[in-house]
Protein backbone atom coordinates (compact mmCIF):
# COMPACT_ATOMS: atom_id res chain seq x y z
CA UNK A 1 0.00 0.00 0.00
CA UNK A 2 1.04 3.29 -0.89
CA UNK A 3 0.77 6.32 1.62
CA UNK A 4 2.48 9.27 -0.07
CA UNK A 5 3.66 11.64 2.82
CA UNK A 6 3.09 15.28 3.25
CA UNK A 7 0.34 15.34 1.02
CA UNK A 8 -3.10 13.62 1.86
CA UNK A 9 -5.66 16.02 3.03
CA UNK A 10 -6.48 13.86 6.08
CA UNK A 11 -2.57 13.55 6.84
CA UNK A 12 -2.68 17.49 6.39
CA UNK A 13 -5.83 19.02 8.07
CA UNK A 14 -4.00 18.02 11.72
CA UNK A 15 -1.34 19.87 10.62
CA UNK A 16 -3.68 22.92 9.66
CA UNK A 17 -5.21 23.15 12.76
CA UNK A 18 -2.23 23.65 14.97
CA UNK A 19 -0.99 26.34 12.30
CA UNK A 20 -4.42 28.27 12.52
CA UNK A 21 -4.16 28.34 16.39
CA UNK A 22 -0.11 29.56 15.60
CA UNK A 23 -1.19 32.04 13.12
CA UNK A 24 -3.79 33.85 15.26
CA UNK A 25 -7.13 32.29 13.75
CA UNK A 26 -9.47 30.48 15.66
CA UNK A 27 -10.23 26.53 14.44
CA UNK A 28 -11.78 25.59 17.34
CA UNK A 29 -14.98 24.71 15.66
CA UNK A 30 -13.25 23.51 12.74
CA UNK A 31 -11.52 21.08 14.69
CA UNK A 32 -15.18 19.70 16.44
CA UNK A 33 -16.07 19.16 13.04
CA UNK A 34 -13.29 17.41 12.86
CA UNK A 35 -13.24 15.08 15.33
CA UNK A 36 -16.92 14.47 15.41
CA UNK A 37 -16.49 13.00 12.28
CA UNK A 38 -13.74 10.61 13.42
CA UNK A 39 -10.83 12.11 12.09
CA UNK A 40 -7.28 11.54 13.06
CA UNK A 41 -4.88 13.84 14.66
CA UNK A 42 -1.80 14.80 12.32
CA UNK A 43 0.89 11.98 12.34
CA UNK A 44 3.01 12.63 15.26
CA UNK A 45 6.62 11.82 13.12
CA UNK A 46 6.20 10.68 9.89
CA UNK A 47 4.42 12.30 7.24
CA UNK A 48 1.71 9.99 6.26
CA UNK A 49 -0.98 8.12 8.72
CA UNK A 50 -0.84 4.12 8.64
CA UNK A 51 -4.20 3.60 7.36
CA UNK A 52 -5.78 5.33 4.85
CA UNK A 53 -9.05 7.74 5.26
CA UNK A 54 -12.53 6.89 4.26
CA UNK A 55 -13.41 8.78 1.12
CA UNK A 56 -15.56 10.69 3.01
CA UNK A 57 -12.71 11.89 5.35
CA UNK A 58 -11.12 12.95 2.42
CA UNK A 59 -13.77 15.06 0.93
CA UNK A 60 -14.30 16.26 4.44
CA UNK A 61 -10.81 17.54 4.64
CA UNK A 62 -9.81 18.96 2.00
CA UNK A 63 -13.32 21.24 2.59
CA UNK A 64 -11.74 21.98 6.05
CA UNK A 65 -8.86 22.95 4.90
CA UNK A 66 -10.24 25.40 2.24
CA UNK A 67 -11.97 26.93 5.12
CA UNK A 68 -9.52 27.81 7.52
CA UNK A 69 -7.49 29.32 4.65
CA UNK A 70 -10.64 31.93 5.05
CA UNK A 71 -10.50 32.46 8.47
CA UNK A 72 -9.03 36.13 9.63
CA UNK A 73 -5.50 36.01 11.36
CA UNK A 74 -5.06 38.29 14.47
CA UNK A 75 -1.44 38.31 13.75
CA UNK A 76 -1.46 39.63 10.28
CA UNK A 77 -0.12 43.47 10.80
CA UNK A 78 2.33 42.21 13.17
CA UNK A 79 3.02 39.00 10.75
CA UNK A 80 3.11 40.41 6.97
CA UNK A 81 4.57 38.23 3.95
CA UNK A 82 4.42 40.90 1.48
CA UNK A 83 7.82 42.15 0.97
CA UNK A 84 7.16 45.94 0.77
CA UNK A 85 4.93 45.21 4.12
CA UNK A 86 7.81 43.71 5.88
CA UNK A 87 10.40 46.08 4.97
CA UNK A 88 7.06 48.82 6.70
CA UNK A 89 7.53 47.03 9.93
CA UNK A 90 11.28 46.78 10.59
CA UNK A 91 12.44 50.06 11.26
CA UNK A 92 16.41 48.91 11.54
CA UNK A 93 16.17 47.52 7.84
CA UNK A 94 19.56 47.70 6.47
CA UNK A 95 20.39 49.68 3.80
CA UNK A 96 23.58 49.60 1.31
CA UNK A 97 26.57 51.88 2.18
CA UNK A 98 28.41 52.35 -0.50
CA UNK A 99 30.06 49.04 -2.60
CA UNK A 100 29.19 45.79 -1.10
CA UNK A 101 32.04 43.98 0.32
CA UNK A 102 33.45 40.98 -1.10
CA UNK A 103 34.33 37.22 0.08
CA UNK A 104 36.84 35.20 -1.56
CA UNK A 105 36.62 31.59 -2.53
CA UNK A 106 38.76 30.13 0.31
CA UNK A 107 35.78 31.48 2.84
CA UNK A 108 33.33 30.23 0.51
CA UNK A 109 34.63 26.58 0.56
CA UNK A 110 34.79 26.73 4.28
CA UNK A 111 31.16 27.80 4.42
CA UNK A 112 30.18 25.01 1.93
CA UNK A 113 32.43 22.16 3.96
CA UNK A 114 30.26 23.80 7.14
CA UNK A 115 27.42 23.07 5.96
CA UNK A 116 27.77 19.68 4.88
CA UNK A 117 29.76 18.78 8.14
CA UNK A 118 26.70 19.86 10.59
CA UNK A 119 24.05 18.32 8.63
CA UNK A 120 26.47 15.26 8.27
CA UNK A 121 26.82 15.53 12.25
CA UNK A 122 22.81 15.59 12.74
CA UNK A 123 21.80 13.00 10.10
CA UNK A 124 21.49 9.61 12.23
CA UNK A 125 19.90 11.52 15.19
CA UNK A 126 17.24 13.34 13.02
CA UNK A 127 13.58 13.39 14.41
CA UNK A 128 15.10 11.48 17.78
CA UNK A 129 13.78 13.25 20.93
CA UNK A 130 16.54 15.09 23.05
CA UNK A 131 16.51 12.57 25.76
CA UNK A 132 17.42 9.70 22.94
CA UNK A 133 20.17 11.95 21.60
CA UNK A 134 21.83 12.43 24.81
CA UNK A 135 21.46 9.01 25.91
CA UNK A 136 23.38 7.88 22.64
CA UNK A 137 25.92 10.20 22.56
CA UNK A 138 26.66 9.82 26.69
CA UNK A 139 26.77 5.82 25.70
CA UNK A 140 29.65 6.41 23.69
CA UNK A 141 31.80 8.78 25.46
CA UNK A 142 30.62 11.30 23.21
CA UNK A 143 28.78 13.95 25.46
CA UNK A 144 29.13 16.75 24.77
CA UNK A 145 29.44 16.24 21.29
CA UNK A 146 32.37 16.58 19.88
CA UNK A 147 32.95 14.53 17.01
CA UNK A 148 30.31 12.51 14.65
CA UNK A 149 27.69 9.80 16.40
CA UNK A 150 28.69 6.26 16.26
CA UNK A 151 27.10 3.25 17.25
CA UNK A 152 30.58 1.72 18.40
CA UNK A 153 30.75 0.98 22.30
CA UNK A 154 26.34 1.66 22.58
CA UNK A 155 24.70 -0.90 24.46
CA UNK A 156 22.47 -3.02 21.94
CA UNK A 157 19.45 -2.53 24.47
CA UNK A 158 19.75 1.38 23.83
CA UNK A 159 19.86 1.28 20.33
CA UNK A 160 16.91 -1.09 19.95
CA UNK A 161 15.22 1.55 22.16
CA UNK A 162 16.20 4.57 20.48
CA UNK A 163 17.34 3.60 16.58
CA UNK A 164 19.48 6.06 14.50
CA UNK A 165 17.46 7.43 11.78
CA UNK A 166 16.70 4.26 9.12
CA UNK A 167 18.16 5.89 6.29
CA UNK A 168 21.00 8.12 7.46
CA UNK A 169 22.72 5.64 9.73
CA UNK A 170 24.19 3.99 6.55
CA UNK A 171 25.95 6.68 5.55
CA UNK A 172 26.22 9.37 8.22
CA UNK A 173 27.92 7.40 11.44
CA UNK A 174 31.46 7.71 12.44
CA UNK A 175 32.20 4.74 11.14
CA UNK A 176 30.09 4.52 8.02
CA UNK A 177 31.02 8.07 6.40
CA UNK A 178 32.66 7.95 3.23
CA UNK A 179 32.05 11.29 1.40
CA UNK A 180 28.94 13.78 1.63
CA UNK A 181 25.43 11.75 0.91
CA UNK A 182 23.09 13.76 -0.31
CA UNK A 183 20.26 15.21 1.73
CA UNK A 184 18.17 18.18 0.83
CA UNK A 185 19.75 20.62 3.29
CA UNK A 186 22.99 20.60 0.45
CA UNK A 187 20.56 19.49 -3.07
CA UNK A 188 18.80 23.22 -2.52
CA UNK A 189 22.16 25.40 -1.97
CA UNK A 190 23.02 23.36 -5.17
CA UNK A 191 19.34 23.98 -6.79
CA UNK A 192 19.67 27.87 -6.23
CA UNK A 193 23.19 27.68 -7.58
CA UNK A 194 21.97 26.65 -10.73
CA UNK A 195 19.05 29.35 -10.19
CA UNK A 196 21.79 32.07 -9.92
CA UNK A 197 23.09 30.54 -12.80
CA UNK A 198 20.31 30.83 -15.22
CA UNK A 199 18.89 33.61 -13.91
CA UNK A 200 21.43 36.31 -12.26
CA UNK A 201 20.27 37.76 -8.87
CA UNK A 202 17.04 39.31 -10.32
CA UNK A 203 15.13 35.82 -10.39
CA UNK A 204 11.60 35.82 -9.74
CA UNK A 205 9.23 33.61 -7.69
CA UNK A 206 8.64 32.12 -10.86
CA UNK A 207 12.48 31.46 -11.98
CA UNK A 208 12.43 29.67 -8.84
CA UNK A 209 9.41 27.30 -9.97
CA UNK A 210 11.18 26.62 -13.47
CA UNK A 211 14.24 25.61 -12.12
CA UNK A 212 12.55 23.30 -9.12
CA UNK A 213 10.69 21.27 -11.93
CA UNK A 214 13.63 21.39 -14.82
CA UNK A 215 16.27 19.88 -11.83
CA UNK A 216 14.39 19.07 -8.46
CA UNK A 217 13.51 15.60 -8.18
CA UNK A 218 9.67 15.14 -6.58
CA UNK A 219 10.32 12.72 -4.42
CA UNK A 220 13.60 14.72 -2.93
CA UNK A 221 11.27 17.19 -1.15
CA UNK A 222 9.68 17.54 1.92
CA UNK A 223 6.74 19.48 3.78
CA UNK A 224 5.90 22.54 2.27
CA UNK A 225 8.37 21.92 -0.61
CA UNK A 226 6.52 18.72 -2.02
CA UNK A 227 2.88 20.80 -1.55
CA UNK A 228 4.27 23.28 -3.34
CA UNK A 229 5.62 21.00 -5.84
CA UNK A 230 2.19 19.57 -6.22
CA UNK A 231 0.21 22.64 -6.31
CA UNK A 232 2.49 23.58 -9.36
CA UNK A 233 1.68 20.82 -11.40
CA UNK A 234 -2.16 20.92 -10.23
CA UNK A 235 -1.85 24.68 -12.22
CA UNK A 236 -1.43 26.66 -9.15
CA UNK A 237 1.16 30.30 -9.79
CA UNK A 238 3.17 31.36 -6.65
CA UNK A 239 2.48 32.83 -4.15
CA UNK A 240 -0.87 31.15 -3.97
CA UNK A 241 1.35 27.56 -4.48
CA UNK A 242 2.59 28.87 -0.50
CA UNK A 243 -0.69 29.18 1.26
CA UNK A 244 -3.15 26.69 -1.16
CA UNK A 245 -3.66 23.41 1.86
CA UNK A 246 0.16 23.87 3.02
CA UNK A 247 0.49 23.51 6.73
CA UNK A 248 3.55 23.36 6.58
CA UNK A 249 4.33 27.30 5.22
CA UNK A 250 5.55 28.30 8.69
CA UNK A 251 8.24 25.33 8.91
CA UNK A 252 12.28 24.96 7.85
CA UNK A 253 12.18 24.13 4.44
CA UNK A 254 12.77 28.41 3.00
CA UNK A 255 15.58 28.43 5.60
CA UNK A 256 17.46 25.67 4.53
CA UNK A 257 17.52 27.25 0.97
CA UNK A 258 18.62 30.75 1.87
CA UNK A 259 22.08 30.31 2.31
CA UNK A 260 23.32 31.00 -1.36
CA UNK A 261 21.40 34.28 -0.96
CA UNK A 262 23.78 35.08 1.90
CA UNK A 263 27.17 34.16 0.48
CA UNK A 264 26.84 35.59 -2.65
CA UNK A 265 25.71 38.61 -0.88
CA UNK A 266 28.90 39.33 1.10
CA UNK A 267 28.22 42.69 2.80
CA UNK A 268 24.94 43.24 1.66
CA UNK A 269 22.18 41.81 3.95
CA UNK A 270 19.21 43.73 2.78
CA UNK A 271 19.84 42.23 -1.22
CA UNK A 272 20.27 38.92 0.79
CA UNK A 273 17.04 39.21 2.21
CA UNK A 274 15.47 39.96 -0.37
CA UNK A 275 16.42 37.20 -2.71
CA UNK A 276 15.31 34.95 0.30
CA UNK A 277 12.38 36.48 -0.02
CA UNK A 278 11.95 35.51 -3.62
CA UNK A 279 12.58 32.15 -3.06
CA UNK A 280 10.95 31.41 0.21
CA UNK A 281 7.67 32.75 -0.94
CA UNK A 282 7.42 30.05 -3.47
CA UNK A 283 6.58 27.59 -0.65
CA UNK A 284 6.38 29.79 2.86
CA UNK A 285 4.87 32.65 4.48
CA UNK A 286 5.69 34.74 7.32
CA UNK A 287 7.57 33.33 9.85
CA UNK A 288 8.64 30.07 7.48
CA UNK A 289 9.86 33.60 5.07
CA UNK A 290 11.25 35.56 7.59
CA UNK A 291 13.48 32.70 9.00
CA UNK A 292 15.50 32.30 5.87
CA UNK A 293 15.34 36.24 5.52
CA UNK A 294 17.42 36.34 8.83
CA UNK A 295 19.59 33.68 7.65
CA UNK A 296 20.56 35.12 4.37
CA UNK A 297 21.33 38.35 6.10
CA UNK A 298 22.93 36.73 9.27
CA UNK A 299 25.10 35.04 6.42
CA UNK A 300 25.51 37.87 3.77
CA UNK A 301 27.48 39.98 7.07
CA UNK A 302 29.62 37.08 8.10
CA UNK A 303 30.70 36.23 4.72
CA UNK A 304 33.00 39.57 4.56
CA UNK A 305 34.97 38.08 7.39
CA UNK A 306 34.44 41.79 9.41
CA UNK A 307 31.83 40.92 11.70
CA UNK A 308 31.94 38.60 14.82
CA UNK A 309 28.51 36.20 15.01
CA UNK A 310 26.73 38.46 17.43
CA UNK A 311 26.77 41.29 15.17
CA UNK A 312 25.94 38.82 12.49
CA UNK A 313 22.95 37.67 14.17
CA UNK A 314 22.10 41.14 15.15
CA UNK A 315 22.13 42.59 11.83
CA UNK A 316 19.75 38.96 10.80
CA UNK A 317 16.96 40.35 12.99
CA UNK A 318 16.79 43.62 11.33
CA UNK A 319 15.06 41.92 8.24
CA UNK A 320 12.13 40.33 10.85
CA UNK A 321 9.47 41.96 11.96
CA UNK A 322 10.29 42.93 15.91
CA UNK A 323 7.08 41.42 16.53
CA UNK A 324 6.64 38.71 15.59
CA UNK A 325 7.08 35.03 16.34
CA UNK A 326 10.07 34.30 15.10
CA UNK A 327 12.09 37.61 16.20
CA UNK A 328 10.60 36.93 20.12
CA UNK A 329 11.48 33.54 19.50
CA UNK A 330 15.53 34.42 18.40
CA UNK A 331 15.83 36.97 21.09
CA UNK A 332 14.94 34.90 24.15
CA UNK A 333 17.04 32.44 22.42
CA UNK A 334 20.02 34.72 22.27
CA UNK A 335 19.33 35.97 25.77
CA UNK A 336 19.42 32.61 26.75
CA UNK A 337 22.63 31.84 25.52
CA UNK A 338 23.92 34.86 27.24
CA UNK A 339 22.79 33.72 30.34
CA UNK A 340 23.54 29.77 30.76
CA UNK A 341 27.15 28.37 30.67
CA UNK A 342 25.44 25.29 30.32
CA UNK A 343 24.39 24.96 27.28
CA UNK A 344 22.30 21.65 28.09
CA UNK A 345 20.18 24.42 30.53
CA UNK A 346 19.65 26.64 27.39
CA UNK A 347 18.44 23.73 25.30
CA UNK A 348 15.97 22.44 28.20
CA UNK A 349 14.40 26.23 28.70
CA UNK A 350 14.09 26.31 24.58
CA UNK A 351 12.27 22.59 24.50
CA UNK A 352 9.97 24.14 27.92
CA UNK A 353 8.89 27.09 25.72
CA UNK A 354 8.05 25.59 22.88
CA UNK A 355 6.91 21.93 23.70
CA UNK A 356 3.58 21.82 22.64
CA UNK A 357 3.15 24.03 20.44
CA UNK A 358 5.28 23.84 17.41
CA UNK A 359 6.25 20.45 15.66
CA UNK A 360 10.04 19.73 15.60
CA UNK A 361 10.52 20.98 11.92
CA UNK A 362 8.81 24.79 12.35
CA UNK A 363 10.73 27.54 11.77
CA UNK A 364 10.55 29.13 15.06
CA UNK A 365 12.34 26.85 17.43
CA UNK A 366 15.13 25.33 14.89
CA UNK A 367 15.91 29.05 14.37
CA UNK A 368 16.26 30.22 17.66
CA UNK A 369 18.04 27.02 18.65
CA UNK A 370 20.54 28.06 15.93
CA UNK A 371 20.93 31.21 17.25
CA UNK A 372 21.08 30.24 20.94
CA UNK A 373 23.98 27.88 19.67
CA UNK A 374 25.95 30.44 17.32
CA UNK A 375 25.29 33.06 20.15
CA UNK A 376 26.39 30.42 23.26
CA UNK A 377 29.51 28.82 21.09
CA UNK A 378 30.83 32.54 20.22
CA UNK A 379 30.83 31.38 16.79
CA UNK A 380 33.26 28.73 16.98
CA UNK A 381 33.01 26.49 14.33
CA UNK A 382 32.74 23.35 16.31
CA UNK A 383 31.11 24.35 19.12
CA UNK A 384 28.37 26.02 17.07
CA UNK A 385 27.22 22.66 15.15
CA UNK A 386 28.14 20.52 18.37
CA UNK A 387 25.42 22.27 19.88
CA UNK A 388 23.20 22.96 16.97
CA UNK A 389 22.70 19.61 16.74
CA UNK A 390 22.66 18.65 20.42
CA UNK A 391 19.49 20.77 20.95
CA UNK A 392 17.07 18.21 19.19
CA UNK A 393 14.46 19.01 16.56
CA UNK A 394 15.85 19.30 12.94
CA UNK A 395 19.03 18.52 14.20
CA UNK A 396 20.82 18.21 10.33
CA UNK A 397 19.24 21.32 8.92
CA UNK A 398 20.35 23.07 12.51
CA UNK A 399 23.25 21.61 11.95
CA UNK A 400 24.03 22.49 8.62
CA UNK A 401 22.92 26.21 9.05
CA UNK A 402 25.11 26.61 12.26
CA UNK A 403 27.93 25.50 10.00
CA UNK A 404 27.51 27.58 7.35
CA UNK A 405 27.63 30.92 9.59
CA UNK A 406 30.38 29.49 11.59
CA UNK A 407 32.49 28.56 8.47
CA UNK A 408 32.03 31.91 6.76
CA UNK A 409 33.51 32.99 10.40
CA UNK A 410 36.42 30.64 10.52
CA UNK A 411 37.21 31.95 6.81
CA UNK A 412 39.42 28.93 5.21
CA UNK A 413 39.09 25.24 4.98
CA UNK A 414 41.79 24.52 6.74
CA UNK A 415 40.71 26.47 10.02
CA UNK A 416 37.72 23.56 10.41
CA UNK A 417 39.46 20.85 12.37
CA UNK A 418 40.21 17.85 10.13
CA UNK A 419 38.37 15.43 12.00
CA UNK A 420 35.37 17.21 10.74
CA UNK A 421 36.67 17.59 6.89
CA UNK A 422 38.47 14.80 6.06
CA UNK A 423 35.83 12.05 5.95
CA UNK A 424 33.97 14.32 3.41
CA UNK A 425 36.67 13.97 1.02
CA UNK A 426 36.18 16.57 -0.86
CA UNK A 427 33.09 15.01 -2.15
CA UNK A 428 29.32 15.58 -2.57
CA UNK A 429 26.44 13.05 -3.46
CA UNK A 430 23.65 14.55 -5.04
CA UNK A 431 20.72 14.37 -7.50
CA UNK A 432 21.00 17.88 -8.64
CA UNK A 433 21.72 18.80 -12.25
CA UNK A 434 25.41 17.23 -12.66
CA UNK A 435 26.46 18.24 -9.27
CA UNK A 436 26.67 14.51 -8.28
CA UNK A 437 30.54 13.66 -7.00
CA UNK A 438 31.33 17.45 -7.21
CA UNK A 439 34.34 18.67 -4.57
CA UNK A 440 33.40 21.19 -2.24
CA UNK A 441 36.18 23.55 -3.53
CA UNK A 442 35.04 23.85 -7.03
CA UNK A 443 31.51 24.56 -5.58
CA UNK A 444 32.98 27.80 -3.70
CA UNK A 445 34.85 28.46 -7.09
CA UNK A 446 31.45 28.72 -8.53
CA UNK A 447 29.59 30.61 -6.20
CA UNK A 448 32.28 32.92 -5.72
CA UNK A 449 31.72 33.73 -9.39
CA UNK A 450 27.99 34.80 -8.80
CA UNK A 451 29.06 37.41 -5.62
CA UNK A 452 30.96 39.05 -8.75
CA UNK A 453 27.92 38.72 -11.23
CA UNK A 454 26.56 42.59 -11.40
Amino acid sequence: MLRLTWVQPEDLLGHELRQAAQDGREPRAVAARWRAAGGPEAPAAAGASPAPASRYLRRLAEDLLDELADLPSALADDEPTDLGRIRSVCPDWPEPVGAPAGTTPHRLEAAWLGRATGCLLGKPVEKLPLDAIRRLARAAGNWPLTTYFTARGVPEELLERHPWNRRSAPTSLAENIDGMPEDDDLNYPLLNLVLLQRHGRAFTTTDVARTWLDELPAGRTFTAERIAYRNLLSGLEPPRTARHRNPFREWIGALIRADVHGWTNPGHPAAAAEQAHRDATLTHTANGVYAAMFTAATLATAATGDHDVHTCLRTGLTVVPPRSRLARAVRHAVRLAHEHADFDSVVDALHATHAGTHHWVHAVPNTALIAAALTHANGDFAGSVCRAVSGGWDTDSNGATAGSVAGLLAGHPAALPDRWTAPLKNRLATSIGDFDGIGFDTLAHLTHRETRRP
